[in-house]
């Protein structure tokens, strides 16, 4: 007998953890033409998704229709969401992106960038 196959919504995500936080600054590695290269800060992340929003990247043009709060109506610009894959940690010292690893001191673990040296 087959085995039945789970909805595309309860599979488990492919990354566990994520070593990317709200705010920090990151550039897409790949992707659309447009914006490959472009940098931006995480507005916020999807963990169910594996999805990032990122500020200034993959903006979409939405038509919305007139309501009390808009009476105009018409067209805004909101970001959509890149598979946090597509991105990598932006270094504003090395001026590229880099992968980022955790130290562990006596005091706390912190985030370094891996870079070879």
């Amino acid at each position: 007998m087959a085995k039945k196959l789970p909805y595309r919504g309860s599979e488990p995500t492919k990354f566990k953890k994520f070593n990317l936080r709200k705010d920090d600054e990151v550039i897409v590695i790949s992707g659309s033409r447009e914006d490959k290269g472009k940098k931006g800060k995480i507005l916020s992340i999807d963990k169910k998704r594996d999805r990032v929003y990122v500020s200034g990247i993959n903006k979409k043009k939405k038509f919305v229709r007139p309501t009390q709060e808009n009476p105009q109506g018409g067209e805004i610009e909101i970001e959509r969401s890149i598979h946090i894959s597509n991105v990598m940690l932006y270094d504003s010292k090395l001026k590229k992106g880099v992968r980022v690893g955790f130290e562990v001191t006596k005091e706390k673990k912190e985030r370094v960038s891996r870079v070879k040296r």
